[in-house]
């Protein structure tokens, strides 16, 4: 990853850092851990998402971010997404026995999202029903989650499809949507056989 190092520790944890003039910022991920998460990112509303995927995915995630918060929020979500994203990538290695797909709802009182993973390789994300989320949430503008899943599917090369399918409280929605991120990697992780789930016997990085 351009500006960045990283290093598997062990098998299915990975650690990564990636500094520039924008964000310093330093990422520990093991996928099979408790659920615990230590986040610092100077944003408040993306520590809670964050700690939401770590709990419900079962994940034990650290991450320090230093950003450019004096300006707004965008960079430090967008770029904690591409580090989150990448340390899943590297924790997964070539992927071989995971179930690959998987889906998850979780409501939160009157919202319920959708959340779709397929961990083919293959960078898409699909983002919908998002006229839902009032215009800001938390002092920042709503366009800033669909950078940070976007973020996620890029640097993790996977399919993430994100449906908002009815609710009315913004931070309500966005946490279905990260309960559901959470639930449906820890699907998608889980080790089912020894086999690569692909008809062409690999899935790509």
């Amino acid at each position: 990853m351009k500006g960045g190092t990283g290093t598997i520790i062990s098998q299915r944890k990975t650690s990564l850092q990636r500094h520039s003039n924008e964000t310093q910022i330093d990422v520990r991920l093991n996928l099979d851990g408790n659920g615990e998460a230590r986040v610092i990112t100077g944003f408040g509303m993306l520590d809670h998402m964050l700690e939401l995927m770590a709990f419900w995915g079962n994940l034990d995630l650290e991450i320090q971010c230093n950003g450019d918060i004096h300006i707004d929020a965008h960079h430090t979500v967008e770029d904690c997404g591409l580090v989150f994203g990448s340390c899943i990538l590297e924790a997964l290695g070539d992927k071989r026995g995971i179930a690959r797909s998987a889906f998850a709802r979780v409501p939160m009182d009157e919202a319920l999202a959708e959340v779709t993973v397929d961990l083919s390789g293959r960078p898409w994300l699909a983002w919908r029903g998002d006229e839902l989320l009032p215009p800001v949430i938390a002092h920042e503008e709503k366009d800033v989650w669909r950078e940070f899943y976007k973020a996620i599917a890029s640097s993790a090369r996977c399919n993430l499809h994100i449906d908002f399918l009815y609710g009315k409280n913004g931070h309500h929605l966005l946490e279905s949507a990260a309960k559901g991120f959470g639930l449906a990697l820890k699907k998608a992780v889980a080790i089912e056989d020894g086999k690569i789930k692909s008809t062409k016997g690999v899935l790509d990085k």
